[in-house]
C-alpha cells in the first residue's frame, strides 16, 4: 500500500499566502534587514513583552497588512539592544515603515487605530518621502 498518495502535501501554498497577511515575528537586526530588504514597503513595530498598547496593536497591524499589501513585521528591540540606537526607539509601540529597505517614517503616539495606519502607510509608502 503506497502511503504517499494519502497524505497531501500542499497545505504550504495557502500558508505561506497568509503570512503575508500576518504581522510576521523578527528576532534581530539580521533578520530585519532581510524582512525589508525583501519588501518594496514594510512597516515594522518595535514593542516589548508586557506592553498593553502593543499587544492592542496586533489585530490592528494585520489588518493594516490586508487592507495596504505592505509587509508588517515585529519585533521586540530588547532581545537586539543595537536595534534601539539604530531605530532611536525611546518608547514603544514604535512604528517604521520603510520603503525600498530605507526607513522612510516613523510614529512613536501609541495606540493608532487600522484606517488611519492604512493611510498614513499608504501615503508615505507611496510617495517614499521621509515623514520622521
Amino acid at each position: 500500500m503506497d502511503t504517499a498518495d494519502s497524505e497531501p502535501e500542499r497545505p504550504a501554498e495557502p500558508e505561506a499566502e497568509a503570512e503575508t497577511e500576518r504581522p510576521v515575528d523578527l528576532d534581530d537586526e539580521a533578520e530585519l534587514d532581510e524582512f525589508v530588504g525583501a519588501n518594496p514597503v514594510a512597516l515594522v513595530e518595535f514593542y516589548t513583552e508586557g506592553c498593553g498598547v502593543c499587544a492592542s496593536m496586533e489585530p490592528v497591524l494585520g489588518n493594516v497588512a490586508r487592507a495596504s499589501g505592505a509587509a508588517v513585521g515585529l519585533v521586540n528591540p530588547r532581545d537586539d539592544p543595537v536595534l534601539v540606537d539604530r531605530f532611536d526607539v525611546r518608547s514603544v509601540p514604535t512604528l517604521v515603515l520603510f520603503v525600498d529597505g530605507e526607513p522612510v517614517a516613523r510614529r512613536s503616539e501609541g495606540f493608532v487605530g487600522a484606517d488611519d495606519l492604512v493611510s498614513w502607510v499608504d501615503s508615505e509608502g507611496d510617495t517614499g518621502e521621509a515623514g520622521a
